[in-house]
């Protein structure tokens, strides 16, 4: 999901900020949760009276590590990347930071390309003096293609690059 603040007419400021898609909220999450525990329980259970009497405790192992797996998901849909371009320079940022650095290129040197890497997907590298930075890991093909375009159109009247 590109979200795109709107430019002050006097600052020039343009600010991209990306972040995956979600389509559950917390609430949906731990409803989600709470319904695949019960159906486990409830196989068990009915495993249980069928003979098998290892199944609850088999379940009673596995809830805990389907709760952990499902939060580890969920807790890495809350990176985000901003991308803010003003008059001199490009500025690529972590959401949560980590330890990371922001990422600033010169905007009248940086050019947008589209690379494919063999696995089927086009990635969008931003690159300026011999370094590179790859934006938008967390979308989809179709978002990459208008984050693409965004960033050629915002930096085609400041960039001392032509595009052929």
């Amino acid at each position: 999901m590109i979200t795109r603040s709107p430019v002050a007419a006097d600052s020039g400021q343009l600010t991209l900020l990306l972040a995956p898609n979600r389509s559950l909220s917390r609430d949906q999450f731990r409803r989600l949760l709470w319904e695949l525990g019960s159906a486990a329980l409830l196989v068990a259970a009915f495993a249980a009276w069928s003979g098998n009497v290892f199944a609850p405790l088999f379940t009673l192992l596995e809830i805990p590590v389907l709760v952990i797996a499902f939060w580890a998901v969920w807790r890495s849909g809350e990176r985000r990347e901003r991308i803010t371009l003003d008059t001199d320079q490009v500025r690529i940022e972590q959401l949560p930071a980590g330890g990371r650095a922001a990422t600033t290129f010169p905007v009248a040197w940086t050019r947008v390309q589209l690379q494919e890497r063999g696995d089927g997907h086009r990635h969008v590298v931003l690159k300026a003096q011999g370094r590179e930075q790859e934006v938008g890991t967390c979308l989809g093909d179709d978002e990459r293609m208008q984050l693409s375009q965004w960033l050629r159109t915002s930096l085609s009247g400041r960039s001392g690059w032509r595009e052929n």
